[in-house]
Parts: structure tokens; sequence; C-alpha cells
């Protein structure tokens, strides 16, 4: 019985862990701020390429 209680013990902490770090994601919006990064990362990019086609 004192191996289930650690093993549940561990496995709570790890998912309080996972809830406390998804919360502080939503609540700051890091996602879209991640997101919104990489879109201008990616522009840069492309943006220095030579373009074939004009319209």
């Amino acid at each position: 019985m004192k191996k289930f209680w650690k093993i549940f013990g561990r496995v709570a902490g790890i998912l309080t862990a996972v809830i406390g770090v998804l919360f502080v994601v939503y609540f700051w919006n890091l996602d879209q701020k991640l997101m919104a990064w990489a879109y201008t990362q990616v522009n840069k990019i492309f943006d220095r390429k030579k373009v074939d086609i004009k319209f």
C-alpha cells in the first residue's frame, strides 16, 4: 500500500505541475505570443527571397 501512495503522489505532482504550466500559458496568452514571434521570423526569411512571379 505504501508503494501505491508513493506512485499516486508522484502522478498527482506531475499532473499538478502540468496544469500549472498550462494555466500560466493560458493566463498570459503565451501560445499566441510565441506564434506571433514565429510568424515574424518566417516573414523575415521569405521577404529576403527573390520573387519569380510578379502580379
